[in-house]
C-alpha cells in the first residue's frame, strides 16, 4: 500500500498537481476531439452548404466558401468548452483549460471576421468609382490586419499579458526602425498619394521615362508592379513615381495617327491637291475619326525633302482600344494607297541622282 500512496505522490509532483484520473479524462476526450471533429465538421458544412443552395443571389455562396475554414475549427472550440466543464476551475488543470478554451473561442470569433471580409468585400467594390480598385483593395487588407491585431491581443489578454506595455515598447522600437527605414516610409507615403491623386489604377498602361512602360499589375505598400509588353513583370519604388513625369496612355480620350507620306518629286501640284483632299475627305466622313473643332485633321503638303515631297497626314481615331486602333490604322493606309495608285503618283524612297557635264572639247 505503501509502495502504491509512493508511485501516486511521484506521479502527483511530475505531473505538476493534476490528478491521474483528470489526465486519463483529458486524454480520453482529447482523443474523441480529435477522431470526431472532421465528422461533425462535414456535418455543420453540410448543413450549411443545403442552405445556401436554397437562395439564388451570390453573396451567400461567397460566404459559405469564405467560412468553411473557420466552420471546421468550430467543433474544437466546442469540444474543448465541454471538456472544460468536466474539471474544477479551482484546479492547475481546469485553469488551464479555461484559458485554452477562451483561446480557441477567440480565435474561432476574429478568424470568422477577418474571413467575413471576403464576401462583404462586394460592398467595399461599389466605393471603385469614388475612389480607386487599389485605394479599395488597401482599405480591405488595412481592416483584415486590423482585426488579425485585435485578434492577437485579446489572444495576449487572455492569457493575463497587458497589450498597452506590449505596444508602448513597441513604439520605441519602432521609432529606431524609423530612423533606418526611411526609404520603406517614403515608398508608403508615395503608394497613398499615387492612389488619393489617381495618377494611375490598376489595369492602365503607363510609361516611366528611364525605367518601363507596361499595364500596371498591382499597387502595393512599398512597390508597384508592372508588366511590361513582352509579359515581363518589373517592380518599381514607389518613390520614383512621386518624382518622375508618368505617362498614363489609358487616361487619353483619343489615338491620334501622325503620319509622314513621301510622294516623289515628278508629281504635279494637282496630283498632289487631289490626293489630300481625297484623304481628308476619307477622314471626315469616316466615323472611326474624330473630326470637330476640339480635335482638328490635318492633311497638308508639309515640306520638300531631300528626296520626295512630304505629306503630314494628323488625325484622331474615335477609339482608344489598341486593336481597334490598329484596324483602323490598317484601313486608312490601305485608302491612302489606294488613292495614290488611282491618281498616278507614286511614293518616294531614298534616291540620289547623278548629272554628268558634257566638256564640249
Amino acid at each position: 500500500m505503501d509502495f502504491i500512496n509512493s508511485i501516486q505522490n511521484f506521479f502527483y509532483k511530475i505531473s505538476f498537481g493534476f490528478q491521474l484520473s483528470q489526465i486519463f479524462i483529458f486524454f480520453i476526450l482529447l482523443l474523441i476531439a480529435i477522431l470526431f471533429n472532421t465528422m461533425i465538421a462535414n456535418f455543420f458544412v453540410n448543413r450549411l452548404k443545403n442552405l445556401v443552395r436554397k437562395t439564388g443571389n451570390t453573396i451567400d455562396d461567397k460566404l459559405y466558401e469564405a467560412l468553411i475554414p473557420p466552420c471546421k475549427f468550430l467543433p474544437i472550440v466546442l469540444i474543448f468548452f465541454i471538456l472544460s466543464l468536466n474539471f474544477d476551475k479551482d484546479t492547475n488543470l481546469g485553469y488551464y483549460f479555461l484559458k485554452v478554451n477562451n483561446s480557441f473561442a477567440t480565435i474561432f470569433v476574429f478568424w470568422f471576421m477577418n474571413r467575413l471580409l471576403i464576401p462583404f468585400s462586394v460592398f467595399f467594390k461599389k466605393l471603385e468609382n469614388s475612389l480607386s480598385k487599389a485605394l479599395v483593395d488597401w482599405i480591405i487588407n488595412a481592416l483584415k490586419y486590423l482585426i488579425i491585431f485585435l485578434g492577437v491581443a485579446a489572444l495576449l489578454e487572455t492569457w493575463g499579458i497587458k497589450v498597452g506595455p506590449v505596444i508602448a515598447g513597441l513604439g520605441l522600437l519602432g521609432v529606431a526602425v524609423a530612423l533606418g527605414a526611411q526609404d520603406l516610409f517614403k515608398n508608403l507615403i508615395s503608394g497613398i498619394m499615387i492612389l488619393m491623386e489617381k495618377r494611375f489604377e490598376i489595369g492602365d498602361v503607363i510609361k516611366v521615362p528611364g525605367h518601363t512602360e507596361g499595364v500596371v499589375e498591382q499597387i502595393g505598400f512599398r512597390s508597384t508592379l508592372i508588366r511590361k509588353f513582352d509579359s515581363t513583370p518589373i517592380t518599381i519604388p514607389n518613390y520614383i513615381f512621386a518624382e518622375a513625369p508618368i505617362l498614363n496612355y489609358t487616361n487619353r480620350k483619343f489615338r491620334r495617327v501622325n503620319w509622314t507620306i513621301g510622294l516623289e518629286y515628278n508629281s504635279s501640284l494637282e496630283q498632289i491637291k487631289k490626293l489630300t483632299e481625297s484623304i481628308s475627305s476619307y477622314l471626315v466622313n469616316n466615323d472611326n475619326f474624330m473630326v470637330n473643332d476640339e480635335y482638328k485633321s490635318f492633311v497638308r503638303l508639309e515640306k520638300f525633302n531631300d528626296s520626295s515631297i512630304d505629306i503630314l497626314v494628323i488625325c484622331f481615331t474615335s477609339t482608344k482600344d489598341w486593336d481597334k486602333y490598329l484596324e483602323i490604322k490598317e484601313e486608312l493606309a490601305m485608302n491612302i494607297k489606294k488613292s495614290v495608285e488611282k491618281i498616278g503618283l507614286n511614293f518616294a524612297f531614298p534616291s540620289q541622282s547623278v548629272y554628268i557635264e558634257k566638256n564640249n572639247n
